[in-house]
Formats: structure tokens, C-alpha cells, sequence
């Protein structure tokens, strides 16, 4: 045995001999000066605990115990662990604030790379000089990049297209659902200073005067901001979100807070369930139901969302529109409610690809009050070349389920654009472990509304909603946590290793293990619609519930259906760049669901 090991062991023995002398002067009385306090041997905590609560535990953690190391953890229990949860339980009890981020982080760039572009740069499409439309339909339609011109250049005021949408707003919102409050006086006193500055020959850029609408879970002072959720309905809060106020900044105009799924969750809200314009008989997706629902139907210029797991690129792809995921940290969710620290993510989605792209450029950029954000840069150009670009993509996953038939036609319009499709390759991993952290990180972030049960008034009580997620996840063990943590930087490494191959990747919108994965290590996705394929039943993000079949359509339901692109790391100049040459090639952005 070596001189080290010895040594270990017998301090080792003599630091125990010691606790032990210890324990047994407490018990006894006085404490000798200098002897340290021994681990377990306070006061006892929390209810009482037998080797059968152990046993029964077990089955939720899926570990065993052999029968003396349950009794001992049952008869050491009160005084080793239960003082831990002292925080939440008392006497010494302390609160934390909604806006108190985690110390710990997660930080998309692995240590010794870089990410993004080194520098700055935004080039618009050329654009053709299209005259304003007389119908007010095409008007509501148009692109943003479209709307732009036409306000700058005098051809329609923003007071007048801001009541073109507010009318579209209240006719189609009782259809819908997509909102939970029209801002008219808001939007019309924005558009009017708009008006005014453009006159006075201040122009703040291409949203300039464009109404917007944004996700019910940005703060928005004065105006209440509801999470789409029954304990929230009266929330008013006193300060716009960061990105509101990078909006307005740049001219943009607020004419509606959008709904979501209840805790950005699904589609159901307290008003009901938002729908898709283009087959009315289904949710739209969720959680960002209302931003997709209410971009697609043509009232409002484009919208803000957010995801956390695919709450951008579900309802983008189902109803048929454009939506960026950023990088995790290029925008600051400062004012943004809560879901997962380490995965959130604010983005636009838009009717075109370019539209995501001038939004993304409006609200980039680090904020103190969100400890995640990053500085980032943005070399966008809309008409640069593609040729040559590197196109990875999953073979097998092209010819299984969520892929359809539009999706081997993108990866065939990849290589009409000169792209170059390489054939890539991840492990088989169990990479739903990873949402291990998204139940816990969720659980925490909403833990004074489950422990009061406010939580139950929730309109969705099913097993795959948040209420019992919320619950289920007070038993998730911290010892997993911390290896799922440890798994996410391990998929980390193996993302950068693709993008060592590749450029970007081609994936199907809905594939669960590219949609987990990216969310995890932050990479941006842009989902734009590709084609269209036929359904004969409704959608539903949610399980299948016998007593509420889904909708079913003896005719078949032709409807939009989506790509997703994935890109590097602050890499969103190259991820619109190709979109904007396979949106062009694709040739289905221009048509409009009936009725609209």
C-alpha cells in the first residue's frame, strides 16, 4: 500500500473516531472547543418516515435497496435529509423571486469554440416595385419586408394598415381564439406617432410602423399579461418586456396579446382552444397557438413566440407559416415568463422567411436582466448565392414517420440550388431522458402555484398536462438531474461534431429527437412551409382521449406542411439565406387558407 493511501485511510479512521467522540459529547452535554459540528446529528425534521415509505419510493426513483439500508435510511432520514428542505418548508423559510435565475447556466458555445459570424452585416431582397393592392385582404397579407416598402415610401399609412388588422382582429378572432387582448388604443396611438415621425423624415427601419402581435407571456405594462392561464387571468404587470421594448423601438406596433396554451403548453387556454385557419376543426399547435394561428389568417404583420421543446416549430409547421428559433441567448427574455431557464427562447414568426429575418435583427442582443444572453452577431443577405452549401440530413429518418413525401421533395430542391446533401449520422441515444431537466427546471419555476393548488384550476387536467407534470416531478431525483445535465453536454459535443460536416441540416419539422436535441443545445431552427399534404383527422398535440375522439374527414383536408432547417450555433444569416432560396424554389408561401 502506498505512503498516501496509508496516510488517507488512518486520517480517514481518526476523522471518524473523532465524529463519533463527537456525537457522544452531544448527547452527553458540553462540546470540547475546536471540535466541528458532525453531519446529521441536528435536530430532527419533516414527518415520519418507515422503511415501507422507502420501499413504496423506490418504485418512483427505479432503484433498490436491500432491507438494511432501507432501515438505516428510514431511522437516519429526519436528521440527514429532511433539514434539507428547510427553504421550502421552515421555520427558516425563503422565497424566491419570479425573476431569480438559477446560479448555475447553460451555455450553448463548448469551451475552446466559437460561434456566429464575425461581423455584422444585413442586406435586404431587392424587392420589385409592387403597387399598394386595392383590396384590403392582399394588404393584410403581405409580407413584412412588402409592408415595409409601401409605408416608407407613402403609399399607406400605419394608422390605416393598423385598422386593417384590428377589423380582421374582431371579425376572426371569435373563430380562432388566437386572442386574449386587443390593444386598439395602444396600437392606434403607435401607428399615429409611426405616421407622424415618417413625416417628419424619421425612419426607424423595416418594421417601422408594422403591427404586431406577441405571445401572452411578454409583460406588457398596463396591459395584462395572462400566461393563458386561470391563476393569471388579472395579471397586470407594471414594465414592458425587453423585446416589447426593442419592438417599439424600432416602430413596431402592438395591436394584440396572442394566446398560448396554459404555462406555454399546448393550445388550450382560459378561453378555450385556438385553432388553425387552415383546417378549423383542429388546435393549431402549441404553446405559441396564437402567434401561429393569427400570422397565418392574415391579422397581424407577424408575431412574437417562444419554445422550449417546439412551441415555435409545431404551430409554425401546422398552420403554415415561417418561424425562427433562435440561438439560445441571442434575445433576452428579460419580462418573459418563465419555463425552463436553460431552454427558453423568444422568436418571429412571420409569413416569410426574410419577415423572420428583420424581426430577429430588431430584438438581438444582450440584456442584463437575463443572465443567458449573449452577445451575437447577424450576417444576413437576402439574394446571396447558395450554391455549395452543405446540407446534412438523417437518410433513415427521410423515409419514416412524422417525413412525408414533401420532405424527400426539399432535400430533391436542395440539390436543384446547387446544395450539396451529405448524409449525417447521431448515436442511438435515449435522448428523451434529457427532458429530465425541462419537468424539474418547470416544476421549480411554478412551484408555489402546484404546492397551493392553484395549479388545479387549470382548464386542461389531463395526465399530459402541466398540472400533473408539475406534481409528478416533485419525485424526480436530483442525483439524475445532474447526470441528464451531464448527458446534454455530451449531445453537445456530438451537434458540434456534425457541424463540422455541415452547413446546416435538412430535418423532418416534428422528428422528436431532433426537436429535443436542438432545443437542449440551443441550436436555431427556421421552419417554413415546403408543400402540402392531405389529412382525413384533425391534429392534436395532445394524448388521445377516447371521450373527445378528434375530428375525423371523410373527404380528405388539404393543408400546409413544413421543413425544418437547423443551423450552427448563432449561424442565423445562413439558415435565412437558405431558406429564402428554397422558399423561392418551393413556390407555396403566396397561398392563403379559404375563408381568410
Amino acid at each position: 500500500m502506498s505512503k498516501s493511501r496509508r496516510q488517507f485511510l488512518t486520517q480517514t479512521s481518526l476523522f471518524l473516531l473523532g465524529s463519533a467522540v463527537a456525537a457522544t459529547a452531544q448527547q452527553g452535554g458540553e462540546v470540547p472547543a475546536g471540535m466541528p459540528s458532525v453531519f446529521g446529528e441536528g435536530p430532527s425534521a419533516g414527518p415520519a418516515v418507515s422503511p415501507a415509505t422507502f420501499a413504496e419510493a423506490e418504485k418512483l426513483m427505479q432503484v433498490r435497496l436491500t432491507d438494511g439500508e432501507r432501515a438505516m435510511a428510514a431511522s437516519t432520514w429526519s436528521k440527514t435529509m429532511a433539514p434539507l428542505y428547510e427553504r421550502r418548508t421552515g421555520p427558516r423559510k425563503v422565497a424566491l423571486e419570479a425573476g431569480l435565475a438559477p446560479a448555475s447556466r447553460w451555455n450553448p458555445i463548448l469551451p475552446g469554440s466559437k460561434a456566429g459570424p464575425e461581423r455584422d452585416r444585413f442586406v435586404r431582397s431587392r424587392g420589385a416595385n409592387v403597387p399598394l393592392p386595392g383590396n384590403e385582404e392582399d394588404i393584410a397579407f403581405a409580407s413584412v419586408a412588402q409592408l415595409s416598402r409601401w409605408i416608407q415610401a407613402r403609399q399607406i399609412t400605419s394608422e390605416r394598415l393598423t385598422n386593417i388588422y384590428l377589423r380582421r382582429l374582431q371579425r376572426f378572432n371569435p373563430q380562432l381564439r388566437c386572442v386574449i387582448t386587443l390593444t386598439p388604443e395602444l396600437a392606434l396611438q403607435q401607428a399615429r406617432q409611426a405616421d407622424q415621425e415618417l413625416a417628419a423624415a424619421k425612419y426607424r427601419g423595416p418594421l417601422h410602423g408594422i403591427p404586431w402581435g406577441g405571445k401572452d407571456l411578454l409583460d406588457t405594462a398596463g396591459i395584462p399579461t395572462t400566461y393563458g392561464a386561470e391563476p393569471f387571468r388579472n395579471r397586470v404587470p407594471a414594465k414592458d418586456a425587453v423585446v416589447v421594448q426593442r419592438l417599439r423601438q424600432a416602430g413596431a406596433v402592438l395591436v394584440a396579446k396572442l394566446s398560448l396554451g396554459a404555462l406555454a403548453l399546448n393550445d388550450i387556454w382560459f378561453g378555450g382552444q385556438t385553432m388553425n385557419p387552415w383546417l378549423p376543426e383542429e388546435g393549431s399547435g402549441g404553446s405559441s397557438a396564437g402567434p401561429a394561428s393569427a400570422t397565418a389568417a392574415g391579422l397581424v404583420g407577424f408575431a412574437i413566440g417562444s419554445e422550449t421543446g417546439g412551441s415555435i416549430v409545431d404551430p409554425s409547421m401546422r398552420c403554415g407559416i415561417t418561424g425562427l428559433r433562435p440561438t439560445y441567448g441571442r434575445v433576452p427574455r428579460t419580462g418573459a415568463m418563465t419555463l425552463c431557464w436553460s431552454l427558453d427562447k423568444l422568436g418571429p414568426m412571420a409569413r416569410t422567411v426574410e419577415d423572420t429575418m428583420l424581426v430577429l435583427q430588431a430584438i438581438s442582443g444582450p440584456d442584463s436582466g437575463d443572465v443567458a444572453s449573449l452577445p451575437s452577431r447577424l450576417d444576413f443577405e437576402a439574394d446571396a448565392p447558395v450554391t455549395g452549401l452543405r446540407v446534412g440530413y438523417f437518410p433513415a429518418w427521410m423515409k419514416q414517420k412524422p417525413a412525408t413525401a414533401v420532405d424527400g421533395a426539399a432535400l430533391e430542391t436542395v440539390k436543384q440550388l446547387g446544395m450539396t446533401p451529405v448524409e449525417v449520422s447521431i448515436p442511438d441515444w435515449p435522448y428523451g431522458s434529457l427532458q429530465l431537466v425541462l419537468f424539474a427546471e418547470a416544476a421549480a419555476a411554478f412551484e408555489e402555484l402546484t404546492l397551493d393548488h392553484r395549479i388545479d384550476q387549470l382548464k386542461a387536467q389531463v395526465p399530459d398536462a402541466w398540472p400533473n407534470i408539475f406534481r409528478e416531478a416533485r419525485f424526480l431525483s436530483a442525483v439524475d438531474f445532474v447526470q441528464a445535465d451531464r448527458l446534454r453536454r455530451k449531445v453537445a459535443e456530438v451537434m458540434a461534431g456534425i457541424f463540422e460536416q455541415v452547413d446546416l441540416l435538412l430535418v423532418p419539422s416534428l422528428r422528436d429527437e431532433m426537436l429535443t436535441i436542438t432545443n437542449f443545445t440551443g441550436h436555431p431552427s427556421l421552419t417554413l412551409r415546403a408543400g402540402f399534404v392531405q389529412v382525413t383527422k384533425a391534429r392534436s398535440d395532445w394524448a388521445p382521449d377516447t371521450s373527445h375522439p378528434l375530428p375525423t374527414f371523410s373527404t380528405p383536408r388539404r393543408v400546409p406542411y413544413g421543413v425544418t432547417l437547423i443551423g450552427r450555433l448563432f449561424d442565423e444569416g445562413t439558415l435565412g439565406r437558405a431558406g429564402v432560396a428554397l422558399e423561392r424554389a418551393f413556390g407555396v408561401v403566396a397561398e392563403r387558407p379559404a375563408g381568410f
